[in-house]
């Protein structure tokens, strides 16, 4: 049966929606699995859930820059999971030209989480965490060595180990949902504290939300996201 025009109009107008938190309609790509991963050029999205205790979250997807979690996982301690995107950089930090991302989100007034970048250099032996925004009983590993202006955010930094790797947490001083981070400025400033050198290896720079509790069901979604490198 043909459609009325103005019911064209406005299937075609909902078909180009992004997914926005708590998005009825269906996405290109959906799982529930728990590391669930899908691929959109030199991006991956990857659902995560790699914590303990946790409960069912789904993760939806258009692009690596419009996709969108549901997760309902107690309200106990611990981290649950972490879904994100991911992009693989593999070059030294004295070669990088040039490392900056922008990102907007859409978060929830409840449950308790922090929406993070997470740094990986040198095969994993150093963790760089920036945390844009947070909500509820989180808090970054390690104690606070510094407050610094850098990469265009005022932050308080943290230096600590969890057991595995040494971790280094830029918590911004006050949350934001939408902006822009120069990386290559922050990982300049970690090599002038002789954390590591120049000759350090930038691996995957990732982006999304560490999820620690979302009890009844909470929404999160990244509605703008890129990672520019040279």
């Amino acid at each position: 049966m043909r459609l009325p025009r103005l019911v064209t109009v406005v299937v075609a107008v909902l078909a180009t929606v992004g997914l926005g938190a708590g998005t009825a309609h269906a996405a290109v790509w959906e799982s529930s699995e728990r590391f669930a991963t899908w691929s959109d050029g030199d991006y991956v999205v990857r659902n995560n859930i790699w914590g303990s205790g946790v409960g069912p979250q789904t993760i939806r997807a258009n692009s690596h820059a419009d996709w969108a979690v549901t997760a309902d996982h107690p309200n106990t301690g611990g981290v649950k999971s972490y879904p994100h995107v991911g992009r693989a950089v593999n070059e030294s930090v004295g070669a990088i030209g040039g490392l900056s991302s922008e990102f907007a989100v859409t978060v929830p007034d409840a449950g308790a989480y922090a929406t993070a970048y997470d740094i990986w250099v040198d095969d994993h032996d150093y963790e760089i965490m920036l945390w844009m925004n947070q909500h509820g009983a989180v808090g970054p590993i390690g104690s606070r060595v510094d407050t610094v202006d850098v990469g265009g955010h005022r932050w308080d930094v943290h230096k600590g180990t969890n057991g595995s790797n040494e971790v280094f947490s830029f918590v911004r001083t006050g949350g934001t949902n939408a902006g822009t981070v120069d990386i290559e400025e922050v990982l300049d400033w970690v090599v002038q504290r002789g954390w590591f050198s120049s000759d350090a290896s930038v691996g995957e720079v990732q982006f999304g939300f560490e999820i620690t509790s979302s009890g009844g069901g909470l929404d999160f979604a990244t509605s703008r996201y890129s990672l520019s490198a040279s």
